[in-house]
């Protein structure tokens, strides 16, 4: 039996881009989000392997940003993501008990998939979208295969991705992409420095806008 997906939030159809903040040190949360929108990035995902991470999701929410949290394995993690007011979870793979526990929660979930059975798994066990996990070592034609059998399902790109491949992914008929340190880089995390990473968020959606098909 396959479970009714809770929906992603809408205006990541719109965005097409979700940031992947890996750092080991984040000072402050909240501006980290304000310079990614300002470069045209609006959603971003911390993920557990960042210490403290639940503390920066709580900090960016109260602010009003559009957060979630990947790498998430178990659901104990899940419950703390959505006490700490993740909008969306991720996961690296087919977790059935973070899925689960993202049904319970009312919380939209991305399960990390690569084969097709393991789409299929994942529609099943009720994920909002599926992300294909690593996307670069198949390349964006892979999505577009992967739609014959499932043309509907919302697949999210994920390992890989930068300024010069997004667009192709998008165009084989990815919901999403994922940026990972080409647009947060953890040394500028590191340092604060907000305005080098919306340079970076907006070199990424310009170049994302220029290359896509109409």
């Amino acid at each position: 039996m396959t479970r009714t997906p809770t929906p992603l939030p809408p205006t990541l159809a719109t965005d097409q881009v979700i940031a992947v903040v890996r750092a080991p040190h984040i000072p402050d949360a909240a501006a980290l989000c304000a310079a990614l929108a300002e470069g045209g990035v609006r959603h971003v995902e911390f993920t557990f392997t960042t210490p403290d991470v639940t503390s920066h999701i709580g900090r960016a929410a109260s602010q009003g940003f559009e957060v979630g949290v990947g790498t998430v394995l178990r659901a104990s993690q899940a419950e703390q993501a959505a006490a700490a007011g993740a909008r969306f979870l991720v996961t690296p793979g087919c977790r059935p008990q973070v899925a689960e526990a993202a049904h319970r929660l009312g919380l939209p979930v991305v399960l990390g998939a690569l084969t097709p059975t393991e789409v299929a798994d994942a529609v099943d066990l009720g994920a909002a979208a599926v992300k294909i996990f690593p996307a670069a070592a198949f390349g964006p034609g892979y999505l577009r295969d992967l739609h014959g059998p499932y043309p509907g399902i919302p697949l999210v790109a994920s390992g890989g991705i930068n300024a010069a491949n997004a667009a192709a992914y998008l165009n084989h008929g990815a919901l999403a992409v994922c940026a990972g340190t080409e647009v947060v880089p953890p040394d500028a995390i590191a340092a604060g420095d907000w305005t080098e990473l919306t340079r970076r968020a907006r070199a990424f959606t310009t170049a994302l806008a220029h290359s896509r098909h109409p």
